[in-house]
């Protein structure tokens, strides 16, 4: 299975990954962290499909061998989350904006249809997210 934590820089992603993986006991992949692995900063349209692509496949590895995949990046677009995948897409609603304005710019809100959860607020349940995931699986 595989989990996609998306939303503008700053909203809470990796705060909240961090706390759902060892509920999950997922494996966890954070884009600014697979970004300095590959040494791929870049935020063009065509970084972003590429990074969304390698998150994917990173993904794909621990979901195709029977665990849960955690990933958080921004995807800004729904290009880049139709490129990932998700089987549970989490959108971290909790800033109108980050301070990069590129990414402000390109980012599109998820459509509901497409959305698994939602956090708007910091104050959420890790357990209770993490339910909502195992529920699904």
């Amino acid at each position: 299975m595989k989990v996609l934590i998306m939303g503008l820089p700053g909203a809470g992603k990796t705060t909240l990954a961090e706390a759902l993986c060892p509920l999950l006991d997922a494996v966890w992949f954070n884009a600014d962290r697979v970004r300095e692995e590959y040494n791929d900063w870049d935020f063009s349209t065509e970084g972003r499909m590429r990074q969304a692509k390698r998150m994917c496949d990173l993904c794909d590895e621990v979901s195709n061998n029977g665990g849960i995949a955690v990933a958080d990046f921004v995807a800004p677009t729904p290009e880049a989350r139709q490129k990932f995948n998700p089987d549970f897409l989490i959108w971290v609603d909790t800033v109108d904006e980050s301070r990069f304005e590129d990414t402000n710019k390109v980012f599109v809100e998820p459509k509901k249809k497409h959305i698994d959860g939602v956090v708007r607020d910091w104050d959420w349940d890790a357990k209770e997210i993490a339910e909502k995931i195992k529920s699904k699986k």
